[in-house]
């Protein structure tokens, strides 16, 4: 079939893809060599969006309760309870929580419809939780949410600072073209981030600052470069407001840092005019979210390092569709186009939606909107695409808020997710592969999402079901649209109020396209190149310097640090169905300090729990040289359908920033246990299977699951396994035991391994072999092979499929860097975010080697 350009689903990058369907979903995926965001690359996650586009776990018909119903019915029953609602309490007893997966024309919509029609304000995104304090902080210095670099910064720049960002795991096709200009003009780069990541290893210097360091930090960096005389007084006079005494209290020596490495960081600022710092969740998620964020762009705006080629502040958002979603309207606090609730704007924004009823001022953010829901003040909640059940700090609190809900309506493409549990009716949304619409990627270019299948069952776009909704609520006539096109249409039109008013926001060059150049639509970048350098979207025309102050610090005991891992993706809805995904990481890790795991009597590879006054919720314990004392990490992905206890969200106490309500995800107090177990098992199934014990994990793997299980007392997994056929093999003084299960034709269905005191088959060659079918019964029960075949190891490059076995054949045959291991065996020459693991096998392979020579 044709091939079809789309954009990728997953971050902020916004990558161009190209998608050939071929039988039923099946769908062959690479990256467009004509996209300006990727240029053809594509991360790990991109490359097998092929692995996520099947109906596993799909809901594809209108459901209440547990009822299915036709949509007629189903929109009948959310447009009465809404209506109900809003009659015997007010517009602000409803309220929708939405989400950077959808698409512009989605969250234009439910912008409309909320802001301008219900007459509440209470429309927030997840984005809040991501890119508020960013968005904040831009407002602040600007005068406008607006992004001043492209990517095409990064290769002009002779020094890039990562700030709060694993870039190398979390935006890969950024992370290469970094690379890239490092090895083509000899770029410095510079990672500030309190943990060693797989990015700050392969950087020219780490700054490991505290947690919540980095105002302490970026202040001491512009009074140092006052005191070296490398602030630009020219630019601060023609272009800035510039608060008196800007520099008093700014303490070159409150940084925290080794003062060898603040020297070393100044010297490389002081030398590098183009200059580009990339800031991502580390800095906004934090409760002084947006004064990290004013304290970078105050430093670019002193230096007058901002709207040139390869110089300014650079925010990279989390979301595809992060930016889109700002621009219309999806935060609480604005109202569509880059538009504030002054008189003057919201009287511009009722005329253009002829809206009598527009809200009179901001809505609920996250955090206060679920805790108005727990109190009962909004009764009617919808949300779109998005699980907060998992991804909302104090989520247990969220949950207990979602049960006291009368009225939870979910728009979701999963039928069983941790939010839809509590849902009174669950609508079936579209999907990637079957969406129709745009987004804006970090760099303000938007992209066309556009359908490579038919949408399955009964789903429909987001757009329209909002649409017959105010319908129903008798709006219809101001949501008579009959396709995207015409949504884009209107939002494209209505930015001239943005642009009447001095933003930098304008698309009214695409208010006329028609439906067939709508369709054909090529990305393009709104604001031009470098929208910002001699005029600023302020009153005044000039950038404001915003006076801040670092946080207090002092604090005795551990902080915990929450973040992404390289493969996954949110919740893993998606990305958890993939088994090449899903093998990178097979259960969460609390990593933790050799000191910090002494302490609390943590074992590698035991379970550890983590306890913060929100809640608890227990891991894998990997003990790494790379986590400072006093902090450890875990991973934000896991679900209560993934694993028994390992939701990070549960850990997370709902402290906000005080400009922009974002909630502080990584800096949290927390406490260290162990966990006993008297058994550790594994089992491999075709079907998920529901273990009973206190510590369960499950990954997808090629034909099936791997379930990771161990408890106390007596280890019954016959009674997890399917009915069949049952070999075993068993040693009751070590308490080993290993059970396979096949069916009448004898295919095999299951295979278990449980053990009390010794050691478990290694998993990648029994996966490997689930799969295959390869292997003999009795290979499959000794969990090894009988020959010599070797066992492939922990994958390293998912792109390729490449195992820590052959990286480290290639490096014992003479390949001594990461390009010459790359050119034996592939790994790392796709997406690039296994280069840094590859690194670091090579150190110790040949430093091993080394030793043995000597």
């Amino acid at each position: 079939m044709k091939q079809v350009r789309t954009t990728c689903p997953y971050c902020g990058v916004g990558c161009g893809v190209l998608a050939r369907r071929a039988e039923g979903r099946e769908v062959a995926i690479a990256g467009d060599p004509d996209h300006p965001a990727n240029r053809g690359k594509l991360c790990s996650k991109g490359t097998h969006l092929g692995e996520t586009t099947g109906l596993e776990g799909r809901l594809i018909y209108p459901m209440i309760g547990e009822t299915r119903v036709i949509w007629d019915i189903a929109l009948d029953d959310v447009s009465a309870r809404m209506a109900n609602c809003i009659a015997e309490h007010g517009p602000d007893s409803v309220a929708f929580y939405v989400s950077g997966q959808l698409l512009t024309e989605d969250y234009y919509l439910a912008n409309k419809l909320m802001k301008g029609f219900i007459g509440s304000g209470n429309i927030d995104t997840n984005s809040r939780l991501c890119m508020a304090s960013a968005v904040a902080a831009h407002n602040r210095a600007f005068g406008e949410d607006l992004v001043p670099c492209t990517y095409d910064d990064l290769d002009e720049a002779e020094l890039i600072v990562l700030v709060g960002s694993n870039t190398a795991w979390c935006h890969p096709v950024i992370w290469q073209r970094i690379e890239a200009a490092r090895e083509r003009n000899g770029c410095k780069l510079v990672v500030i981030d309190p943990r060693r990541t797989e990015t700050a290893e392969r950087a020219d210097l780490h700054v490991p600052i505290k947690p919540d360091g980095d105002v302490a930090l970026f202040t001491a960096l512009l009074a140092e470069m006052a005191a070296r005389g490398a602030v630009d007084e020219a630019y601060l006079a023609d272009h800035c407001e510039v608060p008196e005494a800007y520099l008093a209290g700014l303490d070159a020596a409150a940084h925290g840092i080794e003062p060898a490495i603040f020297s070393r960081l100044a010297d490389l600022v002081a030398a590098s005019p183009r200059m580009v710092t990339l800031f991502s969740m580390g800095v906004n998620q934090s409760a002084s979210g947006t004064d990290k964020g004013n304290a970078i762009i105050n430093l670019h705006l002193a230096t007058g390092r901002i709207g040139l080629p390869g110089a300014g502040p650079f925010s990279m958002t989390g979301q595809p569709n992060a930016m889109g979603g700002r621009e219309v309207g999806g935060l609480a606090n604005m109202l569509a186009c880059h538009l504030g609730f002054a008189d003057e704007e919201r009287a511009a924004v009722s005329a253009f939606w002829q809206a009598p009823n527009l809200c009179g001022g901001p809505g609920l953010k996250a955090v206060e909107m679920f805790r108005a829901v727990h109190e009962g003040r909004i009764k009617f909640l919808w949300v779109m695409a998005t699980n907060p059940a998992v991804s909302m700090p104090d989520a247990a609190f969220v949950r207990e808020a979602l049960a006291r809900c009368p009225n939870v309506v979910v728009s979701d493409v999963i039928a069983d997710t941790d939010t839809a549990r509590f849902a009174n009716v669950r609508l079936p949304a579209l999907a990637w592969g079957e969406k129709d619409g745009t987004v804006t990627n970090s760099e303000r270019t938007v992209s066309r999402q556009r359908p490579i299948f038919p949408a399955p069952g009964e789903a429909r776009a987001d757009w329209r079901i909002m649409a017959d909704v105010a319908a129903r609520l008798g709006h219809g006539s101001a949501f008579a649209y009959t396709s995207p096109a015409a949504v884009f249409r209107e939002y494209a039109a209505m930015t001239s109020l943005a642009a009447a008013r001095g933003k930098v926001l304008d698309l009214t060059d695409k208010a006329d396209i028609t439906d067939a150049q709508y369709d054909a639509l090529e990305p393009f970048r709104w604001g031009g190149v470098h929208p910002l350098r001699e005029h600023f979207p302020t009153p005044s025309g000039k950038a404001r310097l915003v006076p801040i102050s670092p946080p207090g610090l002092a604090r005795n005991g551990l902080s915990l640090n929450t973040g992404r891992y390289r493969d996954q993706w949110h919740t893993m809805t998606r990305t958890g169905l993939s088994p090449r995904l899903s093998a990178h990481r097979r259960e969460p890790l609390l990593e933790v300090s050799p000191g910090d795991a002494e302490k609390a009597g943590l074992v590698d590879g035991g379970l550890g729990q983590v306890t913060t006054a929100a809640g608890t919720a227990t891991y894998r314990v990997a003990i790494s040289d790379g986590q400072a004392e006093g902090q450890v990490f875990v991973p934000m992905h896991w679900t209560d359908a993934m694993a028994a206890s390992g939701r990070t969200g549960a850990l997370v106490v709902a402290d906000t920033d005080p400009h922009s309500g974002q909630p502080a995800f990584k800096n949290v107090p927390a406490a260290l246990a162990p966990v006993a177990s008297d058994w550790r098992a594994f089992v491999l199934s075709r079907q998920p299977v529901q273990p009973q014990a206190a510590y369960w994990v499950r990954s997808r793997i090629v034909g099936g699951w791997l379930t990771e299980i161990e408890g106390m007392g007596a280890a019954d997994l016959a009674a997890l396994l399917p009915a069949g056929t049952v070999s075993e093999v068993a040693d009751p003084a070590r308490g080993m035991q290993r059970l396979a299960v096949s069916d009448a034709a004898g295919s095999l269905l299951a295979l278990a391994y449980v053990t009390r005191r010794g050691r478990l088959p290694a998993r990648e060659w029994v996966v490997r072999q689930f799969a295959t079918g390869e292997a003999s019964l009795p290979e499959l029960l000794a969990g090894r092979s009988a020959g010599s075949q070797p066992d492939a190891g922990p994958l390293v490059c998912v792109c390729h499929d490449v195992g820590e076995t052959a990286v480290r054949a290639a490096i014992c045959a003479g390949a001594n860097t990461v390009a010459a291991v790359g050119a034996a065996t592939c790994a790392g020459t796709n997406c690039g975010s296994c280069r840094p693991q590859i690194a670091r096998l090579l150190e110790a392979d040949l430093d091993a080697m080394k030793e043995a020579a000597e």
